[in-house]
């Protein structure tokens, strides 16, 4: 078993994680949306950590460093903050802890719902985007190639 653990979170990594999901997305009464740490959307973030996991590890490390102590230990508000110090900072595994928060969130059918969106992959059917402002994209097409041209090699 001792090397499963490489492939997953310890049961604190797990807690301060939870903690912290609820925190980064509360619940929402209004519209009728869970928090982060909703059982079904919080089984998805921990079960699809994928190459994630070495960095959001780095940040739970780094919460907990900044807290001095277990988030259970410390009352709401002092979690809030330091958790919201933490997300604060840049780099790479503060990114990936947002991002597979993100990712499963706007998975869970509810919360698509919430958005007024239907809750199925949007292949193949697609999805209507309204018109927008496509002069947006000249500065894109007026930028150098960022590609390497292999035929001049």
């Amino acid at each position: 078993m001792q090397g499963l653990r490489e492939f997953e979170l310890s049961s604190d990594e797990l807690a301060d994680f939870k903690r912290m999901a609820r925190v980064m997305i509360p619940a929402d009464e209004t519209f009728g949306v869970p928090s982060a740490d909703d059982p079904l959307i919080f089984a998805d973030i921990s079960s699809s950590l994928g190459m994630d996991l070495k960095d959001v590890r780095v940040a739970l490390s780094g919460l907990r460093a900044l807290a001095g102590c277990p988030l259970s230990d410390l009352e709401d508000a002092r979690a809030a903050e330091v958790i919201f110090q933490l997300l604060a900072q840049e780099g790479r595994p503060v990114q990936a802890l947002g991002r597979v928060v993100l990712a499963a969130y706007y998975r869970d059918d509810r919360v698509m719902r919430s958005i007024g969106r239907e809750p199925r992959a949007p292949y193949p059917t697609g999805h209507t985007l309204p018109d927008g402002d496509w002069s947006l994209l000249e500065v894109v097409k007026a930028r150098a190639p960022i590609w390497r041209d292999d035929r001049q090699v």
